[in-house]
């Protein structure tokens, strides 16, 4: 992959703060006898620039928290703010990615791209410089004129992170991006993250059910229990960067993955619920351009 800076890598870098800072924060979701608790009483801060995993067991609320801080689900108590300033909804500052990918497909990968600057009044010739140099960042600058079927599902993933890049978010919000993607797949799109990762030094939060990638990936692992989802415990990662897949059969990793499942071994009896998205109650919906 091409190292060199260009001036859309400069972009991202400066437009990076996304500090956040989550304060006694509870979600309660349903209506009536149907209500629950889906997260409780969260504090927690993320400094800008850090790498944080969020880990937990199916249902136990990390896609309602992911949907929080990404504006579309409201608190029922406590509070969230990104550099200082409260989440009061969606904003292109907060990007997400999701398993699935989400671009347009009767659009080009260049256009897809190029979507968000678009909205924004962007000049064709200005929007489709700084999308191709997004595309080179995710290795893709070839595939331009493509369309998203023509791809295979770790090329959408790339498209859909160079997608979101583009609205130069302060915060990347990942819900389970590479969990569809077959192992070999998966591990080539862990690297190409922390690469892109490492030039643009985003704020990502990860969501994912998976130890390895957890433990592969981030600075911080924040560990939720069953629902209603609290953070039980808090991992700090000492691996050097950039790191590579001979890390995942370390004695070091190998010492906390046995942690790591520890903590997700069942502590309560509770039913499992339909996974949430982290779009909220609205997740149904079809995007249009």
């Amino acid at each position: 992959m091409n190292q060199t800076t260009t001036p859309e890598h400069q972009r991202l870098a400066e437009a990076a703060a996304g500090g956040i800072d989550i304060d006694s924060l509870s979600i309660r979701l349903g209506e009536g006898r149907q209500a629950f608790e889906a997260i409780q009483d969260i504090s927690l801060s993320i400094a800008p620039g850090e790498f944080v995993c969020v880990l937990g067991p199916s249902g136990c609320g990390k896609s309602t928290l992911l949907g929080a801080l990404a504006g579309h689900w409201t608190p029922s108590r406590g509070s969230i703010q990104v550099d200082g300033k409260a989440v009061a909804g969606p904003h292109p500052d907060r990007g997400l990615v999701f398993q699935h990918h989400t671009l347009f497909p009767w659009k080009s990968v260049l256009d897809n791209v190029a979507f968000g600057l678009k909205m924004q009044g962007v000049g064709r010739r200005e929007r489709h410089e700084r999308a191709l140099e997004l595309l080179r960042l995710v290795g893709l600058e070839d595939f331009g004129d493509r369309y998203p079927i023509q791809l295979s599902g770790g090329m959408q993933q790339r498209v859909e992170i160079a997608r979101v890049l583009i609205n130069q978010p302060r915060v990347m919000l990942m819900d389970e991006p590479f969990g569809a993607l077959d192992a070999q797949t998966r591990l080539k799109m862990q690297e190409l993250l922390l690469d892109v990762w490492a030039r643009v030094r985003t704020t990502v939060v990860f969501i994912t059910h998976d130890i390895d990638e957890a433990l592969f990936l981030a600075d911080r692992i924040l560990v939720m229990s069953p629902r209603p989802g609290r953070i039980i415990d808090e991992i700090r990662l000492d691996f050097e960067r950039p790191r590579h897949p001979d890390l995942m059969t370390s004695p070091h990793f190998t010492r906390l993955k046995r942690h790591c499942l520890s903590l997700l071994h069942p502590q309560a009896s509770v039913n499992p619920l339909a996974r949430l998205s982290a779009l909220g109650p609205q997740a149904g919906a079809h995007q249009h351009a």
